[in-house]
């Protein structure tokens, strides 16, 4: 047994059932050890979007993605998806190969210093330097993705370093690093607050079942991140929508006048903090984005467990507040927000890939979770290019139907993974609103430079025929009526629907 077939053997007893990659020279010794293993092996069309289909995997279900690539042409290939995901805090592992030790850091082929590259856009990037080293780093990193999900982790896996049969296996026993010294200073807070109210991020995904019994049972309103949707169904009554710049009118209600803000697994960015509360408990196992005066380092389970909440009486006078969003335009035909709006009821319980582009700011303002998982995009970085992967990904693993919202621009930057939507067959309805422009970008020059449209303007391809091509039905509707007569019916994947919409400007954030 060689250290490849010694890391695959790790990779099944850690119940790994799903990896997305190309093969390549340098890490060909992984490739063969998996050839004869128990994992599937997603084949993508470019390692952008093999690490965003594993981007996907993990956020559709919460299992570990795994991606794969070669050495530098490919591994570089990974950095704008793995830097998606670590701007998005989601835990995949990244596997990829590199030349020889001799050879590493050197002009020679193929070779760049890619621990420099991707120490900054992961949490951890290992450069193992013989078998025991890189049989201890890929342990290190599943169990750090499992129990202290803060990014993804990078393994660089020489090529004699695969085919090495020289190493040693060992038990890992260590425990994830906390510091809950601040509990009793956030029991204090809780303790004299009459107006808490929970913000849920990502990482409170695992606690949904107990922050529920928490919220309901003790009237405290609940508010989420982008990355939070569905933690608690949005339409319960107790979930008061988003918080941030595309806030509702009750979550910024509750936010101006709460008394104790008890931030659980989110990361405090500007998109959901305009400004800093000093009334707030920040909750988050990943101490370098803790912020404000109680920050506590740890599990959000550890910290539900050790503090106490009691019953309070302001939830009411929060609902008494209208908390509709008002989006202009629903109904005209056929407006961008229309036809989003048509999808999402026809297919409001399904998983939701939603690329980069105007199209986002209707998907989340009308789009409302049942449950977490159900809207897979990239708040933090987002690339154009998202939406075909990360769907790939979250149907494979969840073997359901998956939706994808995605524009005419964002739709060719990843054109080519309709090769592996169909050699997996899989049951994924790809939407493209074409509106022949990069309508964002026009915007913002129209609005902010004060400028006419430059270098928005796309001759697209005929869709349907180049979706045709790769073996996949397609259709082309330019009419709210002929659309939703299409929503009528059964639609399966592969399929790929162009929709063809007007020039539309989406509704900027309320600053108030």
């Amino acid at each position: 047994m060689n250290v490849a077939d010694k890391l695959v053997e790790i990779l099944e007893e850690e119940n790994v059932e799903n990896v997305f990659g190309i093969p390549g020279d340098q890490i060909m010794p992984l490739y063969k050890a998996l050839s004869t293993s128990g994992i599937n092996h997603v084949l993508t069309r470019h390692e952008q979007a093999a690490a965003h289909a594993a981007d996907g995997y993990y956020r559709s279900t919460q299992k570990i993605g795994v991606c794969i690539a070669t050495a530098s042409p490919g591994a570089l290939n990974f950095t704008m998806a793995i830097a998606c995901a670590y701007k998005d805090n989601v835990p995949i592992l990244v596997l990829t190969g590199d030349n020889e030790l001799m050879y590493r850091n050197s002009d020679y082929f193929q070779s760049t210093p890619q621990q420099e590259i991707f120490k900054n856009i992961t949490q951890e990037s290992y450069h193992p330097l013989n078998g025991t080293e890189a049989v201890y780093c890929l342990r290190a990193s599943l169990f750090a993705l499992k129990n202290n999900p803060k990014g993804p982790i990078h393994i660089n896996l020489s090529k004699d370093v695969l085919l090495s049969e020289d190493f040693d296996d060992f038990d890992l026993c260590y425990l994830c690093e906390d510091d809950l010294s601040n509990i009793s200073k956030a029991q204090e807070l809780i303790d004299g607050a009459s107006k808490p109210m929970f913000i849920l991020g990502a990482g409170a995904i695992s606690q949904k079942e107990n922050i529920k019994e928490i919220a309901e049972k003790y009237n405290i309103p609940v508010t989420t991140t982008f990355n939070g949707k569905g933690i608690i169904s949005e339409f319960d009554d107790i979930n008061l929508g988003l918080i941030g710049i595309r806030s509702t009118p009750r979550a910024k209600y509750a936010f101006k006048n709460s008394d104790c803000i008890i931030a659980l697994g989110m990361r405090a960015s500007e998109r959901t903090l305009p400004v800093m509360p000093e009334n707030m408990i920040h909750v988050n196992i990943n101490k370098d984005v803790l912020i404000g005066n109680c920050p506590i380092h740890g599990k959000v389970e550890d910290f539900l467990l050790n503090v106490r909440f009691s019953e309070v009486n302001w939830l009411d006078e929060i609902l008494k507040i209208d908390n509709s969003v008002e989006v202009e335009g629903i109904g005209d035909d056929l407006k961008p927000q229309s036809a989003i709006n048509e999808i999402l009821t026809r297919f409001n319980d399904s998983i939701i890939a939603e690329d980069a582009g105007s199209h986002t700011t209707w998907t989340l303002l009308l789009k409302r979770s049942t449950k977490p998982g159900q809207l897979l995009f990239s708040g933090g970085l987002a690339p154009m290019g998202y939406g075909i992967p990360s769907a790939i990904g979250a149907g494979i693993a969840s073997g359901e139907k998956i939706i994808v919202i995605t524009g005419d621009g964002g739709f060719q930057m990843n054109i080519q993974e309709l090769a592996t939507l169909k050699e997996n067959n899989l049951d994924i309805v790809v939407f493209i609103l074409n509106n022949s422009e990069l309508g964002i970008i026009r915007q913002w020059e129209e609005t902010f430079y004060d400028m006419e449209p430059y270098q928005v303007n796309l001759k697209n391809p005929d869709f349907v025929k180049l979706v045709a091509s790769y073996g996949i039905d397609a259709v082309r509707v330019d009419n709210l009526s002929d659309l939703r007569l299409l929503l009528e019916k059964n639609l399966t994947g592969p399929l790929v629907v162009e929709v063809v919409v007007e020039s539309e400007n989406i509704p900027l954030p309320d600053d108030n």
